[in-house]
This record gives structure tokens, C-alpha cells and sequence, in this order.
């Protein structure tokens, strides 16, 4: 299939072959006919597999059927977090570089006060994180009376950070119909089903891979460590081998983070750290810079797992491994993008084997344990789960004894 099959303006057909892409990916296949249908859709995929451009297109194919002079916005893009956000205002700006439209961001990290003058300009598009559009709302800074079409992305995102409420109080101040979209990493649990209930009309569900499907592009390895100095060793290894030009390493907290970039500076590994607590401005530097090749390594916290366009990173490293199995999927996710292949490294620690089953069996499989040559671990995951359950075995037995003692004691 290609994406002339579509109908598509020849403005949007010049700008998609501009950017490279040579045919429609499954959720683009699947997701740009029901939108282009102008019905509503919930559409859930793998991240990586072309969500954004898969309802931008339709949107922009859409606004030229359906001419009108700037004014007030007629499309609301919302998005979780900020990087989302910034992801979604730059698609749109390369898939309607041949067309007038106008499109603005409004996220948090920046001055409201500057946002609010910039929506006194007309503008078609507006892209959105949810909590800085209601405060903007708050002001009246913003008049959503225009809105035709919404599009939630990540929505399983914005209900994991609280952000349910909030939507719907935005949607809630467009007084008019309009058509709607909610795309999601994943569709699975009752929370994501609700919520396309109660904002879409009769969707048609596109679900592309099982709910939790990671990339197939994507080698996965455990590494175990007997201790932080030997995981230190490993990841040093694995960034200076000839295969690694570009990798994201994962932390849980953002003084891990901190605590490893520092390790690596010391190792002259070009490597810089990403968290929360910078300004905006500061992280959309740091990831040009990593983007753009002049850093090889960034060392993030989660605020980097999601939604963030980052392509041909070769390596995924969880340094920490983490919580939640979805979480797994999404960090992981940052490589193998785009047909590209990409190789996923999880350091595990003894006290990680237990995160490390909860992943497996979230993916419903066993990832394999590789060796480093002269980094092996004294220890195997085998060996951990065998002592594990004698002590388990052992407590237990000796909490039924102490309990019969109880027993006899009151008998007497």
C-alpha cells in the first residue's frame, strides 16, 4: 500500500515523501481511512509504529477539504507530557510545511503570561498538555467554542498521571460536536475503554499488536551484576563496543541518574542526564544535542520513556530495572523504531530478579541471560530463585511451628 492510495492532498503527499517515508505503517494503513471518514476512532499500537503522523494526516487532509480563515483553533491536539507534546507540534509542522496552516503549542515549563499573547494570534492547530490548557482556560485565554476535531494521544498516559478529570473538563467547555480520536501504547484495562466511552461516538477500535507487544525489531539481553561497581563495568563495556552509537540509559530516580552520568564524564563516555526537574528550555536542549549526535549518551528517568521521537538510537539500557512491565515496553520502545533494528540491555542485580520475573511474565516470556567475557557474575538467576524459595520454605515452616506452640500454650 501506499500512502497516494489515500486520496491525499498532493501538498501532504510532497511532505511525506520529504521526510522520508515511503509507505503507510500498519496503525497508518488501519487509522487514516476511519479518520479520513471523519469517524471516531480508538486506535492502539506499539509506540514507535507512526501513531502521530497516522491521525496528523487526516487532520490536515481534513482542514484543506474544509477551508476556513485563521482564527480560533479547530483542532485540539492533547498530550500527556510536554516532550509528547513537542513531538506532535513538530510532525505537524513537517507534514503541512507546503500548507498556510497556523498551529500553536501551550505546555507548562514556560511563561504563561507568554503563551496567553501568543493565543491572541489565529491559529487552526493547537497542541496541548491538558493541566497548562485549563489553566489557560481559567484566564480565558483560549476559546475552544471552534473545536471539530480532538485528538487524545497516550491516553493511557494522561489517566496514569490523573489527567482523566482534566480532559474531560476541557472537553466539556466545546459546545459544539465534534469528531475525536484517542490513540493509545496500549488498550488494555478497563480505564482507557471508559474513557473512549464517554468522549467518542461509535468508534471503530484498530488495536495493531496484542496490548503487550513490544517491538519485534528489538534484541533483548540481561546482563547480571553482582554489585554496583560491576554493573559500572558492564555498561561502560556495552557504550564503548563498536555496535553502540547511540543509546538512552534508564535510571528510577533522578539521583541515579545523576550519579551515573557523573560515572560516565569520568570514563570520558560523552553522556548527559535528563529529569524532570529541568526547565523546559534545558531538556529540549539536551535532547537536541543528543538528537543531533553531539552527545552519545543520555542518562534518563522515565520523563524521557515516552512519546519522544528519538531515531536511530542503537542501544536501550536499563541500568534500573524497572517497576511495571508496561513501563518496560515503553523504554525499550526508544529503539528498534522505524524498521530499524535495536538492541534492549537489562543490568540485573540480585534484588532485581524479582522486577525482572514481574517483565517476563508481563511479556510472556523468558529474556535471555549473555555473558561479557571477563564481566561474568558469580552468581545466576537460578541459583537466586532456588535460595529464595528454601527461605521462603523455611520462614513458613517455621511460622506454622511457632503457631502450634501458640496453640498448645492456650491449651494449657
Amino acid at each position: 500500500m501506499t500512502f497516494e492510495e489515500f486520496d491525499l492532498d498532493p501538498a501532504l503527499l510532497e511532505a511525506i515523501h520529504k521526510q522520508g517515508f515511503n509507505k503507510p505503517t500498519p496503525i497508518q494503513q488501519e487509522a487514516i481511512p476511519v479518520l479520513l471518514e471523519r469517524q471516531d476512532i480508538l486506535a492502539g499500537a506499539a509506540t514507535g509504529t507512526g501513531k502521530t503522523a497516522a491521525f496528523v494526516l487526516p487532520v490536515l487532509q481534513y482542514l484543506l477539504e474544509e477551508p476556513q480563515p485563521a482564527s480560533h483553533p479547530r483542532v485540539l491536539l492533547l498530550a500527556p507530557t510536554r516532550e509528547l507534546a513537542f513531538q506532535i507540534h513538530k510532525v505537524v509542522k513537517q507534514l503541512s510545511e507546503l500548507c498556510s496552516f497556523k498551529t500553536l503549542i501551550v505546555t507548562g515549563g514556560f511563561k504563561q503570561s507568554q503563551q496567553l499573547e501568543r493565543l491572541d494570534e489565529p491559529c487552526d492547530i493547537l497542541v496541548a498538555t491538558p493541566g497548562r490548557l485549563a489553566k489557560i482556560m481559567e484566564e480565558d485565554g483560549v476559546d475552544l467554542s471552534f473545536i471539530e476535531w480532538v485528538i487524545l494521544d497516550e491516553a493511557d498516559r494522561m489517566l496514569d498521571m490523573g489527567q482523566g478529570p482534566t480532559v474531560r473538563a476541557l472537553l466539556e467547555a466545546i459546545p459544539g460536536d465534534f469528531h475525536a480520536g484517542l490513540f493509545s501504547a496500549t488498550l488494555s484495562g478497563a480505564g482507557v475503554r471508559k474513557f473512549a466511552e464517554e468522549i467518542l461516538d461509535e468508534p471503530e477500535m484498530v488495536q495493531i499488536d496484542a496490548p503487550n507487544q513490544q517491538s519485534q525489531q528489538v534484541q533483548q539481553l540481561v546482563y547480571l551484576a553482582n554489585d554496583k561497581e560491576h554493573k559500572q563495568a558492564l555498561l561502560s563495556n556495552v557504550l564503548q563496543d563498536a555496535s553502540c552509537l547511540s543509546a538512552i540509559v534508564f535510571c528510577n530516580k533522578k539521583e541515579r541518574a545523576i550519579e551515573v552520568s557523573e560515572y560516565l564524564q569520568s570514563q570520558n563516555i560523552s553522556a548527559q542526564v535528563l529529569h524532570g526537574d529541568f526547565i523546559q528550555a534545558v531538556r529540549l536542549e539536551k535532547m537536541q544535542k543528543f538528537t543531533s549526535g553531539k552527545i552519545k549518551v543520555l542518562v534518563a528517568t522515565d520523563v524521557a520513556a515516552r512519546g519522544l521521537d528519538m531515531r536511530h538510537i542503537t542501544h536501550v539500557i536499563n541500568y534500573d530495572i524497572p517497576f511495571r512491565g508496561d513501563i518496560y515496553i515503553h523504554r525499550i520502545g526508544r529503539t528498534g523504531r522505524a524498521q530499524q533494528a535495536g538492541i534492549a540491555i537489562n543490568l540485573v542485580e540480585r534484588h532485581d530478579i524479582v522486577n525482572l520475573q514481574r517483565i517476563e511474565y508481563h511479556l510472556g516470556q523468558r529474556l535471555p541471560a549473555s555473558k561479557i567475557a571477563g564481566l561474568e557474575a558469580n552468581f545466576t538467576i537460578q541459583e537466586v530463585l532456588k535460595k529464595a524459595s528454601k527461605t521462603k520454605k523455611a520462614s513458613k515452616s517455621k511460622k506454622s511451628k511457632t503457631a502450634a506452640k501458640k496453640k498448645t500454650a492456650k491449651k494449657k
